[in-house]
């Protein structure tokens, strides 16, 4: 299937030259971003229309497309998904997987047109973060799935990510995997520039010793979650994290734009920046550096690149499975979130991703294949490792227009 383009000619035009790979990040938010006000009025205001969802042709069409992240699936040496081949083999339907999610504006800004007429985006399925999932949730964009067909969700989706008070039967947003946005950084580079063995702190990212080496995640709750939680922000909290506190933050990350400390602000691209070597250290999700570990260690150098826990604390959060109201293949997403919650499936995905898995059992599965990786804290965190982390505050939708405009418009005089 392919998406048609969004009606509003710039974005159509931006969304042209993104398929051709002509643009960057940047480049959008400077087309993109000078609407940015408009964008998040758009984004929490509800459909004057009520939208009904497309008819299920799953009976007589075994196929379903896929968006997600990057480095988000198991990969063999011929760069072949195993765990979604035995998916198609067991259940005969055939999934086009495909690596549509840079961040999250960006993503929304492509398929934001056809959600809001409830027309076929381009994909059956996609795996936005939490926030996301509830903003397209609220404004009516998402069929509900069946929990009859996903009796392993049910069974084996862990007690954390149960009781939304939005979703309490979990049928609109259903956890992929999960992650924290800490520090990435190439350790030998880091080492030579600074003296220093590693990060510890947000601060350390502005020594004079990176200057122009340093990369920011263009997700505004984990970049800006992180420089808050820096300035002794409790980001979980209304009371601590308020409108004032947030701008002091950007003020932060402004001056170091500004100054040219920070060589980019990207999506999941930044991880281009670091295996390049145009910048030393950036924030950084978790689960990627154990990717570029992979692709670019050596036997003599196997793990080129780290990732820490700033001492103020991580961010943490979820990206989940999502089915637009367009979409046209639901049982067969349904069969295959059934397939991805069986422990076994599980356990074989978080082991080659490194990211927190949210089904109960996945643990007990990995420690027979590979018990050293099944204690790693990035992948089955424990309480104390928890601890260390913070969900940023969810906003009220006033809160969200003002929050997005005024990263967006940041990024712009980036």
């Amino acid at each position: 299937m392919k998406r048609g383009l969004p009606q509003d000619p710039m974005l159509a035009q931006l969304v042209q030259m993104a398929r051709q790979h002509q643009i960057s990040r940047r480049a959008a938010l400077a087309g993109v971003g000078g609407t940015a006000a408009a964008l998040s009025l758009a984004s929490c205001a509800a459909a004057e229309e009520t939208v009904v969802a497309a008819t299920d042709l799953s009976d007589s069409e075994k196929v379903l497309v896929w968006h997600n992240w990057s480095a988000y699936m198991d990969e063999d040496d011929d760069g072949n998904y195993p765990t979604l081949l035995r998916f198609q083999e067991q259940s005969g339907i055939t999934v086009d997987y495909r690596v549509e999610i840079d961040d999250n504006d960006t993503w929304y800004a492509k398929v934001k047109d056809q959600l809001e007429l409830g027309q076929d985006i381009g994909a059956d399925v996609a795996c936005p973060t939490t926030w996301m999932a509830a903003r397209l949730r609220g404004l009516g964009y998402l069929q509900p799935l069946d929990n009859a067909n996903m009796p392993n969700k049910v069974a084996n989706l862990a007690p954390g990510y149960q009781g939304n008070p939005d979703d309490p039967d979990r049928v609109y947003s259903i956890p992929w995997q999960g992650g924290f946005a800490g520090i990435g950084y190439n350790k030998q580079a880091y080492k030579e520039a600074t003296g220093k063995d590693a990060p510890a702190t947000m601060s350390d990212l502005w020594a004079a010793e990176l200057m122009g080496r340093v990369g920011l995640l263009s997700e505004m709750r984990d970049t800006v979650g992180l420089v808050l939680l820096s300035q002794g922000i409790d980001i979980t909290s209304a009371d601590s994290l308020t409108e004032d506190a947030f701008n002091l933050a950007l003020d932060e990350i402004k001056a170091q734009i500004d100054s040219g400390q920070v060589y980019n602000v990207r999506g999941n691209s930044y991880l281009d920046d670091l295996t390049t070597g145009n910048i030393i250290a950036a924030t950084a999700w978790s689960g990627d550096i154990t990717l570029i570990n992979f692709e670019s260690g050596t036997d003599e150098n196997p793990d080129p690149f780290g990732f820490v826990f700033p001492e103020s604390g991580v961010t943490l959060w979820a990206d989940e499975f999502v089915v637009p109201m367009g979409a046209t293949h639901k049982r067969n997403v349904e069969a295959l979130i059934e397939y991805y919650y069986d422990p076994v499936n599980a356990a074989e995905l978080a082991l080659w991703v490194n990211y927190i898995t949210p089904v109960v059992g996945a643990k007990e599965i990995a420690a027979e294949e590979d018990p050293e990786l099944a204690e790693n804290q990035l992948i089955f965190p424990n309480a104390d490792t928890l601890a260390k982390s913070h969900s940023f505050r969810s906003l009220t939708g006033p809160e969200e227009q003002r929050f997005s405009a005024a990263w967006q418009n940041l990024l712009l005089g980036s």
